[in-house]
């Protein structure tokens, strides 16, 4: 009987020992629960989306960047203390001029979209790194796809 006590309480403190505090992001989770704080980059990034993503050549939005530029809107709007900066990219096609101004144009069709759903402008700077900050590496379309971006970032 006593070894059965001592078992069952060498299970507890076994299981006592392997629980975590840790405060890990799931999917599904909220700035609240997870350990990110509300209003941050990292909120932006979770809970919205800070990168929408063009065509080739193109600097026009697509269904989806509208989609998540609509949500940034309405992030911004609840944070209004906080000003972005917009930087428009590409993949390494093309030359460095090309480049960085498609990133201009990718940059500002962003700024442009946030400021007609009600963002200030003066909240929102933009530049252009061209083809200079791939977040990709690789000389294929799936790396080209993800460099042909505008992200937005908390300033």
């Amino acid at each position: 009987m006593n070894i059965k006590i001592l078992g069952a309480f060498a299970a507890v403190a076994l299981l006592a020992a392997c629980s975590s505090d840790d405060k890990m992001a799931t999917p599904g989770t909220t700035a609240a629960t997870s350990g990110i704080v509300a209003g941050s980059q990292e909120d932006l990034v979770a809970n919205v989306g800070d990168r929408v993503f063009y065509d080739l050549n193109k600097s026009a939005l697509k269904t989806e960047g509208k989609a998540t530029l609509d949500r940034q809107a309405a992030w911004l709007a609840k944070w209004a203390k906080n000003n972005v900066q917009v930087a428009g990219n590409c993949d390494e096609r093309g030359t460095s001029e090309f480049n960085i101004a498609l990133g201009n144009r990718r940059a500002k069709a962003s700024k442009d979209y946030l400021v007609a759903k009600g963002v200030a402008g003066t909240r929102i700077s933009t530049i252009s790194y061209g083809k200079d900050r791939p977040v990709a590496l690789g000389s294929n379309e799936q790396a080209w796809m993800q460099n042909r971006n505008a992200i937005t970032s908390v300033k």
